[in-house]
C-alpha cells in the first residue's frame, strides 16, 4: 500500500483522480490519499513521513538524499507564479519595513519572494486561503497569494504590487517550478519506475478525459466557481505536469543555483 499526498486544490484532484480511483493501469500497486494544505505536506516530507506526495519545489531542495522527483505532476509553468499584494501600492524601498503574509516558509513563493526582497524580514506565516483577509483587516501590510486566489484578490479592492513569476521569468528566462511530486527512495527502483509510469498514465487521462475528472476536483473544490476552478486547472495543468523534460528540469535546477548562491537554502 502505497501512501499517496496532496492538496484539494483542482489542480491537484485534476491530475490524480484517475489514479485514486483505479482508471488507469497501476501496475498492481494499492493506493491509501490525503489531501492537505501545501505547506502541511512540505512539513510531511521533510520529516520523512510521506511516501508519494506533492510538495513545493522550495521543499523539495532539502529532500534530495531521501526523495525522488517523477517526471510527472508538476505545477510549472510561465504566467502562474505567485502574486505580491496590497490594498495600496509600495515601493519596493519600504518593504523591509512591512510586515508580509506568506503562504508557509517552505513554499516556492517564500524562496521567490525572498530572491525579490532579500532584506524583507518581517513575514507572518499562513495558509494561503487566509492571506487576502489578513490584508483587509490590517493585520498584515501586503501578501503572497498562490492558487485560486490569483483571481479573486481584484474583486476584494486588493492591487498587485508585483508578479513574482514575472520577475523569475524575467531573472531567469525560464519557467517557474511551482510544485512537484517526490516518492522515497527507500521504496526501490522498481516501485519508482512503477510510480513515474503511473504518474504518467494519470495526468494523462485527465487531459484527455476532463469531464471524467471533475466531479473528484468539484466535490473537493468547497465552494470555488466554477469558472474559477477551470481556470485554476488551465494555469497550473500543463505541458510540464505531464512530462518535466530538459527545460523542466533546467527551471528546477535553476531555482537550486540561485538559492544557493543567494544563501537563501543551506
Amino acid at each position: 500500500m502505497i501512501q499517496l499526498s496532496f492538496s484539494p486544490c483542482p489542480n491537484d484532484t485534476f491530475i490524480f483522480d484517475a489514479l485514486v480511483h483505479g482508471k488507469i493501469d497501476l501496475e498492481g500497486l494499492k493506493f491509501e490519499f490525503r489531501m492537505l494544505d501545501v505547506e502541511t505536506l512540505n512539513h510531511l516530507a521533510l520529516k520523512g513521513q510521506a511516501e508519494m506526495t506533492k510538495v513545493s519545489y522550495h521543499t523539495y531542495l532539502y529532500l534530495q538524499r531521501s526523495y525522488v522527483l517523477l517526471q510527472s505532476g508538476s505545477a510549472l509553468g510561465n504566467g502562474n507564479g505567485p502574486l505580491l499584494i496590497a490594498k495600496k501600492d509600495i515601493p519596493p524601498e519600504e518593504m523591509p519595513f512591512l510586515t508580509v503574509a506568506i503562504p508557509g516558509e517552505y513554499t516556492t513563493a517564500h524562496l521567490l519572494f525572498r530572491l525579490a526582497y532579500p532584506e524583507a524580514a518581517l513575514k507572518r506565516f499562513m495558509v494561503f486561503s487566509g492571506i487576502e483577509e489578513a490584508i483587509l483587516s490590517d493585520k498584515v501590510d501586503a501578501g503572497v497569494i498562490i492558487h485560486e486566489n490569483r483571481f479573486t484578490y481584484q474583486d476584494k479592492g486588493l492591487i498587485k504590487i508585483l508578479d513574482l513569476g514575472e520577475f523569475w521569468e524575467n531573472l531567469t528566462k525560464a519557467p517557474i517550478p511551482l510544485g512537484g511530486i517526490v516518492v522515497k527512495k527507500s521504496l526501490g527502483y522498481e516501485i519508482i519506475n512503477k510510480l513515474n509510469r503511473i504518474m504518467h498514465r494519470s495526468v494523462e487521462y485527465a487531459m484527455l478525459n476532463g469531464p471524467d475528472v471533475m466531479p473528484f476536483v468539484r466535490a473537493n473544490a468547497q465552494e470555488m466557481q466554477e469558472e474559477v476552478m477551470m481556470k485554476h486547472i488551465g494555469l497550473y495543468v500543463n505541458e510540464f505536469t505531464l512530462h518535466l523534460g530538459e527545460q523542466g528540469t533546467a527551471a528546477v535546477s535553476k531555482l537550486m543555483e540561485l538559492a544557493r548562491q543567494k544563501n537563501l537554502i543551506l
